[in-house]
């Protein structure tokens, strides 16, 4: 009942998450459990082997969404998000930082598919598919704003901190992106940055290709997180980092055009706390059932009983919500922004509460860094912040809901 049911999925969805869930048995979920002291390697390089990544490659899974043409793995269009979620949740199920990790290559490659010049998506599919390491990332959180500003925030104060001035044949970036995911080791970042001071935000931000190396571009660390560890989230500095005028993706309109990539990617989101939430409620279901305490297996226990129920009926709900949504978005159904925003609501906090069981139910075990519970509870934390907090994500369903009466949120102070 957690997992997803087949009748539900088209042959190729099928055929796509038997390939996932083997790949996760059989070489992710044992590298976690065997070198579980790898999560806390300080040198971010050393923590995931390239056996995994290219282990990815060969099922397909690393360049999902890029056109069929230029090497990727081309989803069926009518379906497209509905396969992204499937396939983020089973490989969330093994770890969600590797989740994390391929899903910035599957919602960047969107952006280039949708947006890229086509002589620039040629040459960086080429780099996406031949190459099992190179990752994207998408660079929009900065040290003074993040999700904030989706209040909306569109006035002048709250634009991009970040700027990129016209000079002769190249755009000229300065600011900082700090919280990217795949930041640290990414090939090719998204970069957005204001462009027209003078009005709101989304109506003054740009967008920008800017390949990893190009000068005044500085990867300046690898923030250490508290879950998802496998994912190496960084900091960006660019101080005069000069591009080609052709590596402008989406002048001034380039966070409306977003919208290809964001709904896309709150679905994603939801559907990779969903799979940690599974691998939860199977290692508890598991330890439950083989697990002797005061003469008895625990799920005997009534107590126990009635918090593994608790977890799937959890679980049962964030898929029902997380289906819908993606549902909504395949078919670009009015509400859909309004759904992508519930699921990633609901998941965050629906899927806390399940990893929350999971470590009480494991008892003392479930605090001990080897046993690997109290990784799915940390993984599960991060959940709450990632791609917007679940209280702006609220504000956020709520300006979508009732558009002529929710509050501003921001503005000149009187």
């Amino acid at each position: 009942m957690i997992h997803a049911q087949d009748t539900a999925l088209t042959e190729e969805q099928r055929l796509m998450r038997r390939s996932c869930r083997a790949f996760v048995d059989d070489l992710v979920t044992p590298f976690i459990r065997t070198n579980w002291k790898r999560e806390w390697d300080m040198d971010p390089d050393g923590r995931l082997p390239d056996a995994i990544l290219e282990g990815a490659d060969r099922i397909g899974i690393r360049t999902l969404g890029v056109p069929e043409a230029d090497g990727g793995v081309e989803l069926e269009p009518d379906t497209e998000v509905r396969t992204f979620a499937l396939i983020a949740e089973e490989i969330a199920r093994g770890d969600s930082g590797l989740a994390d990790k391929l899903v910035q290559n599957w919602k960047v490659s969107i952006l280039l598919r949708e947006l890229a010049p086509s002589h620039l998506a040629r040459i960086w599919f080429e780099r996406l598919t031949t190459d099992p390491k190179f990752l994207l990332a998408h660079c929009l959180t900065e040290p003074r704003g993040a999700s904030d500003r989706w209040l909306p925030y569109n006035v002048p104060e709250a634009a991009m901190q970040t700027r990129a001035v016209r000079k002769g044949d190249h755009w000229v970036i300065n600011g900082r992106k700090q919280f990217i995911s795949n930041g640290y080791d990414a090939g090719l970042y998204v970069v957005y940055a204001n462009t027209d001071p003078a009005v709101g935000m989304l109506q003054g931000t740009s967008s920008f290709l800017v390949p990893r190396g190009t000068p005044g571009l500085t990867v300046a660390k690898c923030n250490e997180t508290l879950g998802c560890r496998f994912m190496n989230n960084g900091e960006l500095v660019f101080d005069d980092c000069r591009v080609p005028a052709d590596h402008l993706l989406v002048e001034n309109d380039a966070l409306g055009k977003a919208g290809v990539y964001f709904r896309a990617g709150k679905i994603i989101q939801a559907a990779k706390n969903l799979g940690v939430g599974v691998a939860c409620f199977e290692r508890t279901a598991d330890y439950v059932q083989n697990y002797v305490q005061g003469g008895r297996i625990l799920i005997k226990h009534q107590a126990v009983a009635l918090r593994l129920a608790d977890m799937a009926t959890r679980i049962t709900a964030v898929r029902a919500l997380v289906e819908r949504a993606a549902q909504a978005v395949d078919e670009g159904h009015p509400d859909m922004d309004v759904l992508c925003n519930m699921a990633k609501v609901y998941a965050s906090e629906e899927i806390m509460k399940v990893a929350q069981h999971a470590l009480e139910l494991h008892g003392g075990n479930g605090a001990m860094l080897e046993f690997g519970i109290e990784k799915l509870f940390r993984d599960a934390a991060i959940f709450l912040h990632m791609d917007a907090t679940v209280d702006v994500s609220r504000m956020k369903i709520i300006k979508t809901m009732f558009p002529a009466t929710a509050g501003k949120y921001a503005g000149p102070e009187n």
